[in-house]
């Protein structure tokens, strides 16, 4: 044999050995995930139908308000089908989300009922996170004020509902669990001692969310938090639009509410300081803690529906964004359209001011899931503390309430 022959019988052996050795390819795609069709929750969604609270369990609405929502995301979730797959539905899209954000579940976990890989759904759910938000934000479920009127709007349902004016909404920060991003340190580590993301929220007097703002690293643990926010800025800047005082009762300042994490302003109130207080003070702070509970009560209840609150969400920070900004819009849009459902009676805080007592909401025996900010120590100008005061005074005055007193 000459030398030629020898080298290339040579490689032929050495590609027999290799084929022989090389492990077998990994099979694509199992062979149970290619039955979604028929293993998925689709079908016994098909079984639920004919169950209302059984569907509305397990996808926090009933079926018609589900294909209300539907209807207003196809454009935005719907996939073309390929050659070598069809794609996922909108419907089962939708479905997916619903269930991760209403459970809690781990995406390996969720698989198995939506008979989708966890690779998948890590691209599908927040996809779909965000154009929830997108469309609910465009159709007005999350609508924050830009005129005078709309303002007083919002200022004589506080003051209807709660006996607190000129009042433009009630403010709140909250730490989101997360799990550590790869490569972040201690960046998103917090005061609590576990990693997260803040979400800053607005509430208005029926609970809805008239402004979220969402992604500061958990770091960031008092109320400085909000002077990274569009909102603070414009209050700042004096740029939006609130109620000149001649249009206000008792032509005192347009207020928003907010707890000690926060600074004081000429336009953002908060109680004053708990040791020592006078009786008109603790009046002032019992009025301001009662107006307050919205926010307290909007953060609850959207953790109480959406457990995945219950969790340390493992995604990348900008879809844990997405995944935080979806399910606030959802409160709203659940709010608005079955209140008394999503809602119901022994939802909410109640007071009962002829035993003097506040009757939690049901939301109250979770375990706290939302951390509070941390207690703000910056110094306050002599016009934002004039216009607590002026409140106090207001309260203690013509602005009184029968049962204030019983109440501190």
């Amino acid at each position: 044999m000459d030398y030629k022959k020898q080298v290339a019988a040579s490689v032929i052996i050495i590609q027999t050995q290799l084929q022989r050795t090389r492990k077998k390819r990994k099979v694509w795609v199992k062979e149970w995930l290619k039955k979604r069709t028929t293993l998925s929750h689709m079908n016994l969604l098909s079984e639920l139908k004919l169950v209302a609270e059984d569907y509305r369990n397990y996808l926090r609405m009933d079926e018609d308000l589900f294909i209300t929502l539907l209807e207003k995301m196809k454009p935005l979730i719907q996939k073309k089908n390929t050659l070598m797959r069809d794609a996922v539905t909108a419907e089962e899209r939708l479905i997916c989300t619903l269930r991760y954000l209403a459970r809690g579940r781990s995406l390996e976990d969720l698989k198995f009922s939506a008979v989708i890989s966890p690779q998948a759904l890590g691209r599908i759910i927040p996809e779909t996170c965000i154009a929830i938000f997108n469309v609910l934000l465009a159709d007005g479920y999350i609508k924050f004020p830009s005129t005078e009127e709309e303002w007083l709007k919002i200022a004589r349902d506080f003051n209807v509902r709660w006996n607190f004016p000129n009042r433009g909404g009630a403010i709140d920060g909250k730490h989101v669990r997360i799990t550590k991003p790869i490569n972040s340190g201690s960046y998103y580590y917090n005061y609590k001692e576990y990693f997260s993301v803040v979400l800053m929220a607005i509430v208005n007097a029926n609970y809805e969310f008239i402004s979220v703002n969402v992604g500061t690293n958990g770091r960031v643990s008092d109320g400085g938090v909000i002077e990274n926010t569009t909102f603070h800025k414009k209050l700042i800047s004096e740029k939006l639009n609130l109620p000149k005082n001649e249009k206000t009762a008792e032509h005192m300042n347009f207020v928003f509410i907010a707890d000690d994490a926060f600074a004081l302003h000429k336009n953002l109130i908060k109680p004053y300081p708990f040791k020592g207080l006078s009786k008109q003070k603790r009046i002032y702070n019992y009025r301001l803690s009662r107006a307050r509970r919205v926010v307290e009560n909007a953060f609850g209840i959207m953790a109480n529906r959406f457990r995945i609150f219950h969790t340390a969400m493992n995604l990348k920070p900008e879809k844990i964004d997405n995944v935080i900004l979806a399910a606030c819009a959802l409160h709203n849009f659940l709010r608005i359209h079955c209140k008394s459902k999503y809602t119901g009676s022994g939802s909410l805080d109640v007071e009962d001011t002829e035993n003097r007592a506040l009757i939690p909401g049901e939301w109250r025996k979770d375990e706290e899931v939302l951390g509070q900010l941390q207690q703000s120590t910056r110094n306050s100008s002599d016009e934002a503390k004039g216009t607590r005061d002026l409140y106090c005074t207001f309260f203690n005055s013509t602005g009184a309430v029968p049962w204030q007193e019983d109440m501190i």
